[in-house]
């Protein structure tokens, strides 16, 4: 089988991440997977893992926070959108198209059936779970209002996001030696990570601040590429900055504590590896997910106000939440192939 997988964003992590690791699951299932993004996307993850993409106009309403506004104007930007994929689709001559969150799903969703194809969708917006779920098989995320919903409508199952299998089999020694390349790294001192994702958004760098301020008793580190350059202006000296870095899996074997959005893959990747979690809520945009519900035990949950005192808290209950881990990391660890298997079977009927 053939699929072309169509995703919304820059192509860096998050959303990308979820593709890509769709996209080895449905290889390893004798897939072969042609990727789309937007012209404008860097698409650094998919270079970086050795895959070419094709460009075409995925327009983006703003997800979580879109506006009535916005979503008329991308709705306009869309339809132009739609038949683009729809020449890509049929000069590729794919068996079936996934489109992936947001403009991704939407645009690859219309667009195979303006062309006659099978398809799925991996959903969490608002507005890809309204238009997705009238056309075709869809999978909703745990960060969406409708994950937690009993009864799902007709074709809507729920998925864990895909985590890498290589993720749960860090080692903490390479994370080590990474570290001791840091002049401010400590080894006689915890580890507390801090990661809104592929990108820092400023409320994370004003909750590693603050806890910065208080102590310098533990190692702090924060990953990722800031949203604007001027973000990392104010950083406090004693945080250990490390970018955008490919060797997370080891990252997590190593820390103490990981405080993360309560959105995307990386609150789901710490739970994977069962590291000790702080959900830290309503950073992107004001938004908020709920994590601690959707993952209870294995995550606290915390603004950047009260950040310093739930750090404190997830450090003494560090073991608890370990253990609240472990109901959830079997499951997670296989997410990745049963997704797969089950968008296989979906597009085949």
């Amino acid at each position: 089988m053939k699929a072309l997988v169509v995703i919304t964003g820059r192509g860096l992590g998050g959303d990308a991440s979820i593709a890509l690791n769709t996209i080895k699951a449905l290889e390893k299932q004798g897939v072969e997977c042609e990727i789309a993004l937007d012209k404008s996307a860097p698409g650094i993850l998919f270079k970086n893992n050795g895959y070419s993409w094709h460009k075409i106009s995925i327009p983006v309403a703003g997800g979580f926070v879109a506006t009535k506004k916005s979503a008329i104007k991308a709705a306009f930007k869309m339809i132009n959108a739609t038949f683009e994929i729809r020449k890509l689709i049929k000069k590729l001559d794919v068996d079936f198209v996934l489109g992936v969150i947001g403009g991704g799903a939407i645009v690859g969703s219309v667009g195979a059936k303006l062309a006659g194809k099978p398809a799925a969708s991996i959903i969490c917006t608002p507005l890809d779970t309204k238009v997705c779920t009238k056309f075709n098989p869809c999978f909703v995320l745990p960060e969406a209002n409708l994950y937690k919903h009993e009864n799902l409508p007709k074709g809507v199952s729920k998925t864990y996001f895909p985590v890498n299998h290589g993720l749960v089999k860090g080692d903490k020694n390479k994370a080590l030696e990474k570290l001791r390349e840091e002049k401010k790294f400590d080894e006689n001192k915890r580890t507390i990570l801090f990661s809104s994702g592929s990108s820092i958004f400023k409320g994370m760098i004003e909750g590693a601040n603050n806890f910065a301020e208080l102590t310098d008793d533990y190692n702090l580190v924060l990953i990722g590429l800031p949203l604007h350059d001027d973000y990392l202006d104010n950083l406090n000296e004693n945080i250990i900055y490390l970018g955008y870095i490919n060797w997370l899996s080891d990252l997590f074997d190593y820390i103490d504590l990981a405080v993360v959005t309560d959105d995307g893959l990386t609150i789901q990747e710490a739970v994977a590896c069962e590291v000790p979690s702080i959900s830290l809520t309503r950073i992107k945009w004001g938004r908020y997910h709920n994590m601690e519900e959707v993952f209870k035990g294995a995550t606290i949950e915390a603004e950047v106000y009260n950040l310093n005192d739930k750090i404190k808290e997830a450090l003494d209950i560090a073991d608890d939440l370990r253990a609240g881990c472990k109901k959830y990391s079997a499951d997670i660890a296989i997410s990745q192939d049963l997704l797969a298997e089950r968008i296989i079977e979906k597009v085949k009927k």
